[in-house]
């Protein structure tokens, strides 16, 4: 069997192009003691890939040059040698990005509820869900009644922190670009306010959307859109820092208003979050969140590309706002 792999070819600048992967042939392993042949079904694209690209100093090591890139994948068990998992098993892990992958059965989980979609295991039943839970829970902790809003708010974290807000009795107000991305806020997954931050009048909008100014600020985008929610914090907010999208393919420092002046005044809490770090509690927000998704309580919206050679251009779609929730590429 012949394989194929994508690998990063350089390190890119500003936002990245086609030369930045190269794929390339490779032999399929065969699995040795403890290890299984797994066929990618989904791949999982993410704009924190972007930040492993460079090699500046992050939470995560950057991936590297002329290697495999890497993410969350949803498989199927080809060949296993491992009582662990048998033909026909599904898994989830980060893995490389090829055609076939030949693992230790250590580095991936079998998905035992196979009566959902399976690619929701990237999404609300995966690390995007459970950054949205934990950012916004954990963190944010949003009361009945208070204002939650959330930039990026149609994307895939973004989507599930509103709905998530919604049950737990907050007035949630999403920022999102478009008229499309906006209804559906408030049409399909039931926001009380849309803003569009494209718009002429998106400081005026967004001012009038919050009349009771801001309790939980969940940041997905920084830049511009976060200078117009900073001037609307209320006393004692709390802001989860969960990315910051706008920043992510300059090429120069990003420079803005000073935000510690801000935090005096209200008083506010403003903490940067790594998933990761909620490792201990992610069975148990898993049983919860797959509980509001069978009840239609979460709505999830996957953009899904065709075909592992699109894998490249579903990644820069992240980047120019042509995906609806999470993207990832059906192989």
């Amino acid at each position: 069997m012949k394989n194929e792999q994508i690998v990063l070819a350089k390190r890119p600048e500003g936002l990245p192009g086609d030369d930045v992967f190269r794929f390339e042939d490779t032999e399929v392993a065969q699995p040795s003691d403890g290890e299984a042949l797994i066929k990618p079904l989904y791949i999982s694209v993410d704009p924190y890939m972007r930040g492993r690209m460079s090699d500046a100093k992050s939470y995560v090591a950057p991936y590297e040059l002329d290697k495999p890139l890497q993410g969350h994948i949803v498989g199927e068990v080809m060949e296993s040698k491992d009582d662990a998992l048998k033909e026909g098993d599904h898994v989830v892990g980060v893995l490389p990005w090829q055609r076939y992958i030949t693992v230790t059965t250590d580095r991936v989980s079998k998905i035992q509820n196979t009566d959902v979609p399976l690619h929701l295991y990237l999404s609300t039943l995966g690390m995007t869900g459970q950054t949205a839970y934990h950012g916004l829970l954990k963190i944010g902790q949003p009361k009945e009644g208070e204002t939650v809003v959330v930039s990026a708010a149609s994307g895939a974290v973004g989507s599930v922190v509103g709905q998530i807000a919604k049950i737990k009795g907050a007035r949630v107000v999403g920022i999102a670009g478009g008229d499309e991305k906006v209804r559906y806020l408030t049409e399909t997954l039931g926001f009380d306010a849309g803003v569009d931050y494209k718009a002429d009048d998106f400081e005026e909008a967004f001012e009038a959307a919050v009349p009771d100014g801001v309790d939980v600020y969940f940041e997905n985008v920084g830049g511009e859109v976060s200078d117009v929610v900073f001037k609307h914090l209320n006393k004692f907010a709390r802001v989860p820092v969960c990315g910051t999208i706008s920043s992510y393919n300059n090429t120069e420092a990003d420079i803005g208003p000073r935000i510690q002046g801000v935090l005096v005044k209200t008083q506010a809490l403003m903490q940067g979050f790594i998933v990761g770090n909620y490792s201990d509690d992610f069975e148990t927000a898993g049983k919860e969140l797959a509980e509001w998704v069978q009840n239609d309580r979460i709505h999830t919206e996957v953009s899904i590309e065709e075909g592992f050679e699109n894998v490249p251009k579903a990644f820069i779609n992240l980047f120019e706002g042509k995906n609806f929730g999470k993207q990832v590429v059906k192989i």
